[in-house]
Parts: structure tokens; sequence; C-alpha cells
């Protein structure tokens, strides 16, 4: 009975090794198969590539490959040298366009300038009543007209306008100053102030009136005297003796005569040539 046990155990291992072995085999001859049918498709779909795409079609693809590179390379040249254009265009716009904008804010800053100049300036004969008041008047009219003058100042200040410093004795600047007249002054040196007549404004650093005054120049040195002298003229009257007169006229006829003679000489030498 033991016996045929193992008999029996020994057929089945070795049925089972059997069949290992052959599903061994059945699935290399599956791998083979599938292996060679790939390789037999790859190479009927290489012939068929090699087909389809003949030597000459290749060659008219590779042709205009090239002709469509070329355009593509001479479209982005275009567009390049046109991106350029309008950049540098774009870029002279917007300079011309701040400059424009700089000249318009100068333009406006200046004539607020003058337009502000021109009508404080309109107010500097008020200026040059109150200064005259002031001058002429007393102590208790001082104090009254002084108030008005101040808030009179005040105003021109606010706009930052005030008068032109001017003092006795200071050089004359042409710049600030207008020269009415000139005296000869020989204790001061040339070209000094020696009276204020009317004074200057400025706004800013515009002027809105020149400072009037009076200047010094240098006395013009003295002319030397002549010297006196004596001049003796001797005046001498010669008389022409008639004999001389008569000499030159025959003088004068004989060569008259001469010249016509040679003349009519001349004319006669050219009548019969």
């Amino acid at each position: 009975m033991a016996d045929s046990n193992n008999n029996d155990s020994k057929e089945g291992v070795e049925q089972d090794i059997s069949s290992d072995i052959k599903s061994a085999e059945e699935q290399e001859n599956i791998k083979s198969k599938i292996s060679s049918e790939e390789v037999k498709r790859l190479e009927e779909k290489e012939h068929y590539e090699l087909d389809y795409f003949s030597k000459e079609d290749l060659v008219k693809e590779k042709e205009n490959l090239e002709k469509q590179l070329k355009e593509l390379k001479e479209k982005t040249e275009k567009l390049q040298k046109e991106t350029s254009e309008s950049k540098n265009k774009f870029m002279h716009l917007q300079a011309e366009f701040e400059n424009a904008q700089k000249r318009w804010d100068k333009n406006r800053q200046n004539l607020r300038i003058e337009y502000t100049a021109s009508v404080l300036k309109n107010f500097l004969p008020l200026y040059d009543s109150f200064k005259k008041a002031l001058e002429s008047a007393n102590e208790a009219e001082k104090k009254i007209i002084d108030g008005f003058y101040t808030q009179f100042m005040n105003i021109f200040k606010s706009y930052g306008s005030e008068p032109i410093k001017a003092e006795i004795n200071d050089e004359f600047d042409y710049s600030i100053h207008e020269a009415l007249t000139s005296i000869e002054k020989e204790d001061v040196p040339e070209n000094r102030i020696l009276e204020i007549v009317q004074d200057g404004f400025k706004y800013g650093k515009e002027i809105i009136r020149y400072t009037k005054v009076i200047t010094s120049r240098k006395p013009k040195p003295p002319e030397p005297e002549p010297e006196e002298k004596e001049f003796e003229e001797e005046e001498s009257e010669v008389p022409i003796k008639e004999e001389e007169i008569i000499e030159h006229k025959e003088t004068e006829e004989k060569e008259g005569k001469e010249k016509k003679h040679k003349k009519h000489k001349k004319e006669e030498d050219k009548e019969s040539s």
C-alpha cells in the first residue's frame, strides 16, 4: 500500500513538471510569434513609407521647406525693421511731446510772471505818491499814511515784489539802474550814484522798473592853450610883361598848327593806302 502511494506521488510530481515545461515552451513560442509579427509589421511599415516618399518628393519637400524658411526669414527681417522704425518713431514722438510739454510749461510760467509784473507795475505810481507824502508830511500825518503804506508794501511783498536797493555813492549798474544824466565831479569816482530820482522795483528776477539815478563823471582835462605865433607873409606882385604874353600866344598858335598838319597828313596816308 505504501509503495503504491509513493508511485502515485511521483507520477503527480512528474506530471506537474512536464506541464510546467510545456507552459514555458508555449510562452516562449508565443513571445517569438509576437516578436516576429512586430518585426514583420515594422518592415511592412518601413517598406510602405519608403514606397510612399520617393526621392523626388523628398527633394521637392526640401525645396519647399527651404523656400518657406527663406520667406519666413524675410518676413521676420521685415517685421523687425518695421518694429525698429515704429519704436524709433514712438521714441521721437515721445521726446517731441516731452519737449513741447516743457516749452508749454515754461511759456505758461513766463506768461504768468509777465502778467503779474504788468499788474504790479500799474500800482507803482501809488507807491511814488505814498513816498512823496511821507517825505512832505508832518509827524501826525506820517503815522496815518504809514499804516496805508505798510499795508500796500505787504501786498507787494506777498507777490514776491520789492524795491531795488540803491544808495548814494553806489556804483552804477546798468542791469538795475537807468542813468538820466551825469554830472562832472572831481571829488567823486566816476559812475557813482549822486542822486536817486525814482525807486526801482523787481518781481523775483524780473525787473519791473529800473532805478532812475543821476551819476558822476570825471571832468574833461583842460585843453592846452594854443601857442601864439607870428606869421609874416610877404606878398609880392611881379608884373607880367606884354612881350612875354605875345610870345606865349605865338607859341600856342604854332603848336596848334603843327597838330593840325600832322592830323591832316595821317588822314591823307589812310586815304592813299
